[in-house]
C-alpha cells in the first residue's frame, strides 16, 4: 500500500511539474507577442532600441540603467507611460504587464 502511495504522490509531483513548464512556456509565449505588438516597434526585436525609437528616446532594454530599476518600476512605466511612451494600462492586463516585465528582464540575459 505505501508503494502505490508513494508512486501515485510522484505522479501528482511530475504532473504539477509538467503543467507549470507548460504554462510558464505558454506565459513566455504571451509575453514575446505582446512585445511585438506593443514595445518593438519603438524598443526593436532584440530590447536594443529600433531606430525611429531611439531618435524618441526609446531605453535600450538590455542597458544596466533599466534593469537596475525594480519590477514595480518597470511596471508603472509600462503602465502610466514616460515620456513619450504612451500608457498601457486599460490597453493590458495586469498579468500582461506583469509578464512583459519578466520578458524585459530576460532581454539582459540574451
Amino acid at each position: 500500500m505505501k508503494c502505490l502511495s508513494l508512486r501515485m504522490g510522484l505522479v501528482t509531483l511530475l504532473a504539477c511539474g509538467m503543467i507549470a513548464v507548460c504554462s510558464s512556456s505558454a506565459v513566455a509565449q504571451d509575453a514575446a507577442a505582446t512585445f511585438k505588438a506593443k514595445c518593438a516597434m519603438c524598443h526593436g526585436a532584440d530590447g536594443k532600441g529600433s531606430a525611429m525609437g531611439v531618435k524618441m528616446g526609446a531605453h535600450d532594454f538590455t542597458s544596466a540603467d533599466v534593469q537596475k530599476q525594480t519590477d514595480a518600476q518597470l511596471t508603472v512605466i509600462i503602465s502610466k507611460g514616460k515620456g513619450k511612451m504612451p500608457a498601457y494600462d486599460g490597453k493590458l492586463k495586469d498579468a500582461e504587464i506583469t509578464d512583459l516585465v519578466a520578458f524585459i528582464r530576460g532581454l539582459a540575459k540574451k
